[in-house]
C-alpha cells in the first residue's frame, strides 16, 4: 500500500503501558514477583531519563501491589505523578462490567480516584481496555464521577467507523469515548520490536502503523498508538529511538494524549447502551458462566455488605463499623477483576478468588453480627429482632426457632398476632445413654462453659437413687450455671450411671411479619391463633391466590395466574456437550442432548397455609464426558438426579425454585428451560443500575461465533415471563424466541483451547483447569413470574427487590421480663421504578444511592428522622442543596437517572 506524504508526517503519540493481569493463569503473588520487578526498571528509567512517560494500566491495584513490597519508593512514584509523567487511576481494578454489581463498580471508581490523588493526581480517563464487553451506565457513572473520556476496545458496534464516537447511557447522558482499532491496547506493540541484532524499523513501522490507524481518523489529531502488552515493559532505550527517528513522534501518558482532546461530542455517531458487540473484537462471552461457583460467591457477597451490613450499621448502630465495611470492599473490588470473578484463570487463581470473596461475605456478615446483637439486647430472650432490608414497607416471611410444645403463636412488639406455620419440629431427646461412674468426668467435658450439644444448660438434676443425671438444655438460658456443682454432685459416686440431655421443645415456623422500611421490628411467643393462610397443596397443585402451580407427569410444571397467563413444561433440564474452554462455550459437532428424565418422583415437604413446597426428584444419564477426538460426546454415561425444590409463599406472584445435583460429569452445559407465555421478540435484563432490552441474535463479524447468550444480574424477563435471579447469570431466549433457557452449569477443562469452534484464535494459555469442571454438589436458586405487557414494570422490580432481599434475623436476649420494642422505622424510599442500590455512613452523613429503573419519568420520595439534604455526585461533591419538609425530600429523576443523596439530622 502507498504511502501518503500526509501520514508520512502524522503525529504519533506513543503511550508506553503494560496491561497488568493481576492474577490470571498464575495467582496473584506470582504475578506480583514479575510486577514489581517491571516497575523497579519503569521507575529507574523514569527517574534517569526525564523524557520517559508510562501509563499503569488505569489501575490503582497495580500500585498498592508494588507499594506493598516496595514501601520505600512511594515518594519516588508521587514525584512522577506529580510531575505529569506515570499516570495513575481512576480504577483500583479493571473489573468486569457484567459479573460485579452496578455499587460495586461505583465504589472501585470511588477507591481507585481516592487512592491515585493520595499519591498526586487521578488520571481522568475512563480506560477500559480489556473488559469483555461494556454495561449500559457507563457513560453516566463516568460523568457523574467528573470523567469526559471514555477509553474502550472490545464490544464495539460495527457501525463505529472513525476513532471516536459519543457513547450514551440510557438516561441519555454521554461522554466523548476513543475507540481503540487496530489491536486495541497494544495497537503499537509491533512497532519497536527488534528485528535479529539490528535496531528496529522504525520509520517504516511508524509509516504503515499511521496508514492502518489514518482511515479511522476522519477529524485529523494525533494518531494514539498504545505501546505494551499483557505484563510486560517498555522497551529500556525507547526514548532514544522516538528522538531519534526524525519522526513527527513523541511520548506521552494516555492522560496527556486526552488532555489535547476535545470533550465534545457534537458530530459523532451516537451509540446507546451497552456495548457487547463481536464485530470488532472477541468479547469471550462464555465467562458469564464459567466457574459458576465464584459468581453466586460474589453476589452473595456484595448483596450482604451492600444492603445489609451497610444499612444496618448506618442506621441503627451506635458503634463505627467503617473499617470492617472497608476491608470487605477492597475485597469485592479486587474480586470482580475480568480474570478473577469471570472463572478464566487457572485452579489456583479460582481458589484464591473463591476465598477472597468468602472474607468480604464474612467480613459483612461480622457487620451484620454485631450491629443486631447491639439491638438484640433489648429483645427478650425467646423472641426475635427482624431487619428490613429494602427501603419500602414489606410482610414477608421468616424462618425461626420458638420455644413450643404444642402449635405456636407470634405477636409482634406492638402486640399484633403475627400468622405461623410449624415447619420443624426438634427432638427433645439429644441423648439417653449409661456410663460407668469413672467415666462421667470424661463424659461432663463435653460441656464448653454451659454450652451442651449446640445449646446452653437451663438446669440440670442428679438423681442417687436412680442412679440418673439430667441436663436439661435451651437455645439460650438466663439461669445461673457452675459446672463444677455438676462435677461436686458426682463426687464419690459408683456403679452405672444414665446420663440424659433434653432440649426444651423447640419448632421451626414460618411466620408473616409486617415489617418497616430498613427499619426493625420483633416477633414474641404468644398463644396460638387460628391462621388462616391463603396457601394450599394436595397432590401436586398449590396455590396462594396469586399464582397456581401443578406439577406434571415429567417433572416440570404449569402456572396459572387468576388474570389467565398459562405457563406450560417450566422447569425441564436440558443437559448438553461442551468442548469449549472458560471464554467460549463450543458444543461439539456430534452434540447429543438429554432432557428426558429416566424417572420422575414428586415429595410434599409443605402443605400450607404460608408455605407450600414439593421436591421434584428426577433422574437422567448423561454423557461422562466429552470425546475431544471424534468431537462428540462420551458414551460412558454417569446417573445423575437432579431435585427441584418448588416453593409458593403467601403474598408472592411467584414460584421459587431451587435446583440441586451433583455434577459426576464433564465438558458439558446444564440449562433450566422456561417455556414463555407468548413468543418474545426482545429480552429485557436488569443490571448494573438499569434494565437492558436485547434481540434475540447478537452482532458478529470478528473471530468468534457470535451466541446470543447474555448477563443478567436481578431479573431477565421475555415473553410475559420474568426469572429473579440471586446472582448474574447467563441466558439466551431459544426457540424463536418461545423459550427462556438459564444456565445453571458449564462444565469445562480448560482456561482456552487452542482449537475452539466458536472461536478462531486462542484467549489464553491452553492450560488444563480440572476444577473448571465444577464436580460435586451445586444449587441454583431463582424465581419464575407471569407479568402483564412486553416490559417489565414496577411489580417485577419489586418482586426481584423482596426476592433478593429476605428479611433478616436475629435471637434476643434480652431480660425475659422486658418488654419487646415496637418496630422502628430507617429511612423510607418510594417511587414507581425507583431502587435503592446503597445506603450507608460517608463524612458525617447518610448516603443513599437511587436509580430510576423506568423508561418514564419518575419521583423518588425519601421519608426520614432528617432536617438536611442535598445532591452529591459519585465523589461525595456536592451538586445542589434539597429541600425537606417534614423529614420528606421529594426528587424528580429522569428515566435511568442514577442520584447520590446525602441526609442529615439536625
Amino acid at each position: 500500500m502507498r504511502v501518503t506524504e500526509t501520514e508520512e508526517r502524522r503525529e504519533i503519540v506513543v503511550v508506553p503501558h503494560t496491561h497488568w493481569d493481576r492474577e490470571w493463569y498464575l495467582p496473584f503473588q506470582r504475578f506480583r514477583l514479575r510486577l514489581v520487578a517491571l516497575l523497579d526498571a519503569v521507575v529507574d528509567h523514569m527517574e534517569a531519563d526525564p523524557r520517559w512517560r508510562f501509563t499503569l494500566d488505569g489501575q490503582m491495584a497495580a500500585v498498592d501491589d508494588y507499594l506493598e513490597v516496595r514501601p520505600d519508593r512511594r515518594d519516588r512514584l508521587a514525584a512522577l505523578v506529580a510531575d505529569g509523567r506515570l499516570a495513575v487511576g481512576p480504577w483500583q481494578i479493571l473489573h468486569d462490567e457484567f459479573l460485579c454489581s452496578g455499587e460495586n463498580i461505583v465504589r472501585n471508581l470511588e477507591l481507585g480516584m481516592r487512592r491515585a490523588e493520595e499519591l498526586g493526581a487521578a488520571m481522568m480517563v475512563g480506560y477500559l481496555p480489556d473488559q469483555f464487553g461494556h454495561c449500559a451506565q457507563m457513560p453516566q457513572i463516568l460523568r457523574l464521577a467528573g470523567i469526559d473520556h471514555a477509553c474502550v476496545w472490545r464490544g464495539v458496534p460495527a457501525r463505529v467507523t472513525s476513532r471516536a464516537f459519543a457513547w450514551e447511557a440510557p438516561d441519555g447522558t454521554a461522554v466523548r469515548t476513543q475507540y481503540l482499532p487496530e489491536g486495541g491496547y497494544g495497537n503499537a506493540a509491533s512497532m519497536f520490536e527488534r528485528v535479529g541484532d539490528g535496531p528496529p524499523p522504525l520509520s517504516r513501522r511508524a509509516a504503515g502503523f499511521a496508514t492502518a490507524m489514518g482511515r479511522w481518523y476522519p477529524d485529523g489529531g494525533p494518531l494514539l498508538a498504545m505501546y505494551g502488552a499483557d505484563h510486560t515493559a517498555p522497551a529500556a532505550d525507547l526514548a532514544d529511538r522516538i528522538s531519534g527517528a526524525g519522526l513527527p513522534m513523541r511520548l506521552d501518558t494516555l492522560a496527556g494524549y486526552f488532555a489535547g482532546e476535545t470533550t465534545s461530542v457534537d458530530g459523532l455517531l451516537h451509540v446507546r447502551g451497552e456495548l457487547r458487540s463481536h464485530a470488532r473484537a472477541n468479547i469471550l462471552p462464555g465467562v458469564l458462566s464459567a466457574r459458576v461457583r465464584l459468581k453466586r460467591l460474589l453476589g452473595r457477597a456484595e448483596r450482604l455488605v451492600e444492603r445489609y451490613a451497610e444499612p444496618l450499621a448506618a442506621l441503627w448502630y451506635a458503634g463505627d463499623a467503617r473499617t470492617f465495611l472497608d476491608l470487605a470492599w477492597r475485597r469485592l473490588i479486587e474480586t470482580s477483576c475480568h480474570d478473577s470473578v469471570t472463572g478464566c484463570g487457572s485452579d489456583e487463581t479460582a481458589e484464591q478468588v473463591a476465598a477472597h470473596m468468602a472474607e468480604a461475605e464474612q467480613l459483612g456478615r461480622a457487620v451484620c453480627d454485631i450491629v443486631t446483637a447491639e439491638r438484640a439486647a433489648s429483645v427478650p430472650l425467646g423472641s426475635h429482632l427482624v431487619f428490613n432490608p429494602t427501603p419500602a414497607p414489606r410482610t414477608g416471611l421468616i424462618m425461626v426457632d420458638v420455644p413450643s410444645e404444642g402449635e405456636p403463636g407470634l405477636v409482634t412488639g406492638d402486640g399484633r398476632p403475627v400468622p405461623v406455620q410449624t415447619l420443624d419440629i426438634a427432638p427433645t431427646v439429644l441423648d439417653d445413654a449409661v456410663h460407668q461412674a469413672a467415666e462421667l468426668p470424661i463424659v461432663l467435658e463435653r460441656v464448653y462453659g454451659r454450652v451442651l450439644f449446640g445449646q446452653e444448660v437451663r438446669d440440670w438434676s442428679v438423681s442417687r437413687d436412680d442412679r440418673t443425671l439430667t441436663f436439661h438444655v435451651t437455645a439460650r438460658a438466663d439461669t445461673p450455671f457452675d459446672i463444677g456443682d455438676v462435677r461436686a454432685a458426682l463426687r464419690d459416686v459408683e456403679g452405672e450411671w444414665r446420663v440424659r440431655i433434653l432440649a426444651d421443645p423447640r419448632r421451626t415456623v414460618a411466620a408473616l411479619v409486617d415489617a418497616p422500611p430498613l427499619g426493625l421490628t420483633t416477633v414474641s411467643p404468644a398463644p396460638p391463633t387460628a391462621v388462616e393462610g391463603p396457601v394450599t397443596a394436595s397432590e401436586g397443585v398449590f396455590d396462594n391466590g396469586l399464582l397456581r402451580a401443578e406439577i406434571d407427569d415429567d417433572g416440570t410444571l404449569t402456572l396459572r395466574t387468576p388474570s389467565g397467563h398459562i405457563v406450560e413444561g417450566a422447569g425441564r433440564i436440558v443437559d448438553g456437550g461442551d468442548l469449549g474452554d472458560s471464554y467460549n462455550y463450543a458444543p461439539p459437532a456430534a452434540d447429543r442432548l438429554v432432557e428426558s428424565p429416566l424417572t420422575v418422583r414428586v415429595e410434599p415437604v409443605w402443605s400450607g397455609p404460608l408455605l407450600a413446597a414439593y421436591d421434584i426428584v428426577r433422574t437422567y444419564r448423561w454423557p461422562a464426558s466429552g470425546d475431544v477426538e471424534n468431537d462428540a460426546r462420551s458414551q460412558a454415561e454417569e446417573d445423575v438426579t437432579v431435585t427441584t425444590r418448588a416453593e409458593l409463599r403467601a403474598g408472592e406472584p411467584l414460584l421459587r425454585l431451587r435446583v440441586t445435583f451433583d455434577n459426576r460429569c464433564d465438558d458439558h452445559r446444564v440449562r433450566l428451560h422456561l417455556p414463555l407465555p407468548r413468543a418474545a421478540r426482545a429480552s429485557f435484563a436488569e443490571g448494573q443500575f438499569t434494565i437492558t432490552e436485547r434481540g434475540l441474535t447478537a452482532e458478529g463479524g470478528f473471530g468468534e461465533r457470535p451466541v446470543p447468550t447474555f448477563p443478567a444480574s436481578g431479573f431477565v424477563a421475555a415473553g410475559g415471563l420474568a426469572v429473579l435471579l440471586e446472582h448474574p447469570t447467563e441466558y439466551e431466549v431459544t426457540g424463536d424466541g418461545g423459550e427462556l433457557a438459564v444456565t445453571l452449569l458449564r462444565s469445562i477443562g480448560y482456561l482456552s483451547r487452542d482449537r475452539n469452534r466458536y472461536r478462531d484464535q486462542p484467549a489464553g494459555p491452553q492450560l488444563p483447569t480440572p476444577t473448571a469442571q465444577c464436580r460435586g454438589p451445586l444449587t441454583t436458586s431463582l424465581a419464575i413470574m407471569p407479568h402483564h405487557g412486553e416490559r417489565p414494570g414496577a411489580d417485577v422490580i419489586q418482586a426481584a427487590e423482596s426476592y433478593r432481599h429476605e428479611l433478616l434475623t436475629a435471637a434476643g436476649y434480652g431480660p425475659v421480663s422486658a418488654s419487646p420494642p415496637p418496630p422502628r422505622t430507617g429511612v423510607a424510599i418510594t417511587g414507581d421504578g425507583v431502587v435503592m442500590t446503597s445506603l450507608r455512613t460517608r463524612d458525617g452523613w447518610i448516603e443513599t444511592r437511587l436509580v430510576a429503573e423506568s423508561a418514564e419519568p419518575t419521583t423518588a420520595v425519601l421519608r426520614g428522622p432528617f432536617t438536611e439534604a442535598a445532591r452529591v455526585d459519585l465523589r461525595g461533591r456536592p451538586v445542589l442543596p434539597l429541600d425537606v419538609r417534614a423529614g420528606t425530600v421529594t426528587l424528580a429523576l429522569r428515566p435511568w437517572e442514577i442520584a447520590t443523596v446525602r441526609l442529615r439530622q439536625g
